[in-house]
């Protein structure tokens, strides 16, 4: 088996050289950094999905959340919101924020037996009521004026790598709330509720103006290495030559943090603790009758897997230099994860990465692998009197999703548990 993976491995490797010669080095590398940003994004859903058998279909919710706040760290100062009202504001809305939070923490407090027990209900409802009002009173004025006199508020102009980490952590804290909410429900309820979480945070990022700009994006988000520009203002005068080593740059410390990443979640894996979440996945309530903790670990393995896609999430916005949140689609940002780890193996963090890298350069490549491909038969069929193909570009951008179930098919017929399945060690 083993052999098995570093035929499939040299076979990638290949590949990306192939690409090279067809593509020209600039356009590879820029597709090995964006493949390899979902690689990571599928081994946090490997985590999750693998490991412990939770079924998160809201993967585009922590991209986004992982884009806004690399976004929010990274992006310039923008003066007029500092010179203004706005933090002043802001940090009046945050109080009322948390003065709604202790409201509603403290009726969940009271007693389900006593005598206040037939009023808990009614104060809980009368509680966010009153949160909510509270709320709105103070962070409405402030989003109005922030939006007026400064646009929005900008970015605090950090370095872009702490902003990768900080998008990590910001999907993870809201997989721990989204958690502490979801993770009792069991398979198809709870991906029907990673859905629809991950429609109310692309609703929120997209109409939240004054903090992520909404439909107008924020550009250009920094990049936490030297930008082309950056390469020929230090002297090399080939444009080219120095899109090649700003690019290549970038991939590299894309290259560190993976590899950081997957050597301790394989050292995690092989350890005591992945052989508990394995346990827990296979069957949760024999690991729940032998004193494990099953929600607590289900929760702790759901907020890990977060933090990798947020972290793989702030990668693709920081590449791309923009953060749009209409160009996230479920289609682009969720479904082709989960065909990443269909293909690549389930439980196994190098089928994970291997998925995540061919999937997304199959993905990408078929449309002008296809364009070609009617062109040349386009040609002929004219040739031949028979007329040429119409709107050749519109279908050729159609054979993505064409080509891209044609691999589920045939992996699931070939290799119903991935190219790399799991494979778990027995002792003795």
């Amino acid at each position: 088996m083993i052999r098995r993976d570093a035929i499939l491995f040299a076979g990638l490797g290949v590949l990306i050289l192939a690409l090279g010669m067809w593509l020209k080095v600039p356009t590879t590398i820029q597709l090995l950094v964006t493949a390899l940003a979902y690689a990571l994004i599928a081994l946090g859903l490997n985590v999750q999905w693998g490991y412990a058998g939770l079924f998160n279909f809201g993967v585009m919710g922590f991209l986004m959340v992982g884009g806004a706040a690399t976004t929010f760290i990274s992006y310039p100062l923008n003066d007029a919101f500092w010179t203004s009202a706005g933090p002043f504001m802001l940090l009046k809305a945050l109080i009322a924020a948390i003065f709604g939070g202790l409201l509603i923490w403290g009726v969940t407090r009271i007693p389900k037996k006593g005598n206040l027990s037939k009023l808990r209900g009614f104060l809980l409802v009368l509680a966010w009521g009153v949160a909510y009002v509270t709320y709105r009173s103070q962070i409405d004025p402030a989003a109005k004026l922030i939006e007026t006199e400064a646009g929005f508020v900008g970015g605090l102009g950090l370095h872009a790598a702490f902003g990768w980490i900080v998008g990590g952590l910001a999907a993870g804290g809201v997989a721990y709330v989204i958690g502490k909410v979801c993770l009792g429900l069991r398979t198809d309820y709870l991906a029907i509720a990673t859905i629809g979480v991950s429609e109310i945070i692309r609703a929120l990022i997209k109409n939240m103006d004054w903090l992520t700009r909404g439909t107008l994006t924020v550009s250009p988000v920094p990049w936490p290495t030297p930008l082309p520009a950056d390469v020929v203002a230090s002297g090399m005068t080939d444009t080219y030559m120095a899109t090649i080593v700003s690019r290549s740059i970038f991939l590299a410390l894309t290259v560190l943090f993976i590899a950081v990443i997957f050597f301790f979640l394989q050292r995690a894996y092989e350890g005591p603790w992945g052989r508990m979440m394995r346990a827990i996945r296979d069957n949760h309530v024999a690991a729940g009758a032998i004193g494990k903790n099953v929600t607590k670990r289900e929760l702790e393995i759901f907020v890990l897997g977060a933090i990798l896609m947020g972290i793989g999430g702030a990668i693709l916005t920081t590449y791309v230099q923009i953060l749009d949140p209409s160009g996230y689609q479920p289609i682009n940002h969720t479904f082709i994860v989960w065909v990443m780890i269909i293909v690549g193996g389930a439980g196994n963090n190098y089928g994970a990465l291997f998925g995540g890298v061919f999937i997304y350069i199959v993905w990408t490549i078929s449309e002008p692998a296809s364009l070609v491909l009617f062109s040349l038969i386009s040609d002929m069929s004219e040739s031949a009197g028979i007329g040429a193909i119409p709107e050749i570009e519109s279908r050729a951008l159609q054979m993505r999703v064409f080509v891209l179930g044609m691999v589920i098919t045939f992996a699931l017929r070939f290799a119903p548990q991935g190219m790399i399945p799991e494979r778990v060690r027995s002792e003795g």
